[in-house]
Parts: structure tokens; sequence; C-alpha cells
């Protein structure tokens, strides 16, 4: 079965999906399974596209317009697509830079496994330049801040290091000095931001 994914970032009507749609119908996707969502790509609330990733099944492939309307960030994009395969379901772009993913076939799977080598390569680097930066202060007799006090950088160096098997809550908490009450106020068990991580990188 083929399911389709629609989204526009502004919600007052000046923008429209119709070129999605149009696309999607073209593409062989009966009406009743269209999802659309009215919302930013940064936002975590997206309920049409948590009832259409719910609503997929073993064999069932689905197709977004563009791969800018699915993912919030590479690494998010990269996690719906793990979940997917996992779970035995096809993803298909239909155009854009995102027209060679098709994860149905054999050449769209390595075009992924380059955009999920990209995202880990990123998220190493990341925690690489947080943990060095973090030890230089350290031996400078700076803490960065006050304690318990979550910054951009140690929201990034969290996001990197809770979405990796094996991570000890205890021990990040310790390394870049927050509460563990303070961590999972910005980020999920899985590394996903929550509102208050949202908040703080948006500043």
């Amino acid at each position: 079965m083929l399911v389709g994914y629609m989204r526009v970032s502004k919600t007052d009507g000046s923008q429209t999906t119709d070129l999605q749609r149009d696309a999607l119908v073209a593409a062989g996707i009966g009406e009743d399974s269209l999802y659309e969502d009215r919302a930013s790509g940064k936002k975590d609330d997206r309920p049409q596209l948590a009832a259409c990733l719910k609503a997929l099944r073993h064999d069932d492939t689905l197709l977004v317009w563009k791969l800018d309307r699915l993912g919030r960030d590479l690494r998010h994009l990269v996690n719906i697509v793990h979940d997917l395969t996992e779970r035995g379901v096809g993803l298909k772009i239909l155009t854009g830079q995102g027209a060679a993913i098709d994860t149905t076939t054999a050449s769209g799977k390595l075009v992924f496994g380059i955009f999920a080598a990209l995202a880990e390569f990123e998220r190493e680097l990341i925690s690489e330049r947080t943990l060095a930066g973090l030890a230089s202060a350290r031996a400078r007799g700076r803490k960065g801040g006050r304690p318990f006090k979550m910054t951009p950088a140690k929201l990034r160096l969290a996001m990197a290091s809770m979405g990796k098997p094996g991570t000890k809550v205890s021990e990040l908490c310790t390394e870049i000095g927050i509460t563990r009450q303070t961590l999972y106020r910005h980020v999920s068990p899985t590394g996903e931001l929550r509102p208050d991580g949202q908040r703080l990188l948006s500043r």
C-alpha cells in the first residue's frame, strides 16, 4: 500500500499542499491515504505525521514530495527511516535533492546509507568539539556558568549522546554538569529535542 505525507510551514492559508497532493496522487496514492500537516518542519508537534507513521504497515511505502517535508533535520530523518526499515516499510522521495532515495531499491538504500553516515559523522564532530571545549574550560578553572544550567553546547552534546546505545545518563549528567531532571526537561531518552530544548536553541 502507498501512503503519502504532505506539509506546509504556515498555518495562515498563504501556502497550500496542492502541488504536493497532485504529485502524490499521480504516483498512485488514493485521497484516503494522504496525511497533511500545517506546521514548521522544526516542530515536534506534527499530529498527522505521527498518525501517518503509526498507520504504516509491513510492505507499505511512504511517499513524500521532497525530503524537507518529512524530517526536522538530517538526524530526525535518519531516525524515521531506521524505524520504517525495521518495520519493513519503504520510503520514496519524489523530487528535489532527495529524489534518489527509494529504500525499496538497492541503489536507494545505498544513497540513504550515505545520508545516515553523514548524520553520524555530524554527531561525532559535535560530541568531540563539545567535550574538547568542556575539558579546556575545566583546565582553566571555568565551569561555564551556573551549576545545573543547560547551554546550547551542553544540549547538543546531550542530543548526540542520548541517541547512542550504552550511554549512561548519570555519567553524562556529571560530565556536562547538569541534573538528570534538567537533562530530561530538554532532551528525550532517544535524543530528541523537547520544548525547553527547542526554545534554548532558537534563542
